[in-house]
């Protein structure tokens, strides 16, 4: 069952036929009553709080919010929780538990190695700002402030501890 609301992306033949073939009953909502769709209203709610508070302690611009919000939900489907008993989300979809050990501070500078040849005493790398993780591969998101652009990069060093204000945390 696939319960919404009345949205135009939602509501068009194309989606019908899809629903219909696969089997998928659609339950509409009235409009302007999110509590008919409580479960997914709330998990909506919880990822906008953790994403508006990452990017506040990391003090990023909200230009980033997709970002962040693409991270709480990795982070959440990492996450075990009572619903499940312990598990996390991502141990109950793939049948093993999920590895954490790659997991940074979001908003933490971090340094792509750059690969390419160097002489003696160049940089051997960039500093960006860690924004998520990559969903096509084993590789993280980090954001360019001065071209304010994404790339994904494998070899990035990290420094958890500082951020893009300048400030520092407790080690």
């Amino acid at each position: 069952m696939l319960r919404s609301d009345n949205g135009r992306e939602y509501n068009n033949k194309t989606f019908d036929l899809y629903l219909q073939e696969h089997g998928i009953v659609r339950q509409l909502t009235v409009a302007y009553t999110p509590q008919q769709n409580g479960v997914a209203e709330r998990a909506n709610r919880t990822l906008v709080e953790m994403s508006r508070a990452m990017l506040l302690h990391a003090n990023l611009g909200k230009h980033l919010w997709a970002e962040a919000v693409s991270t709480a939900v990795y982070l959440r489907n990492r996450s075990p929780t009572k619903a499940l008993l312990g598990k996390t989300p991502f141990e109950v979809w793939y049948g093993y538990k999920p590895k954490v050990g790659h997991l940074r501070v979001f908003g933490s500078y971090a340094v792509a190695l750059d690969k390419t040849q160097k002489q003696k005493f160049d940089a051997k790398g960039q500093k960006y700002v860690m924004v998520g993780y990559s969903q096509a591969a084993k590789a993280y998101r980090l954001y360019d402030e001065t071209t304010r652009k994404i790339i994904e990069r494998r070899d990035v060093r990290f420094d958890e501890h500082w951020f893009d204000d300048g400030s520092k945390t407790e080690e």
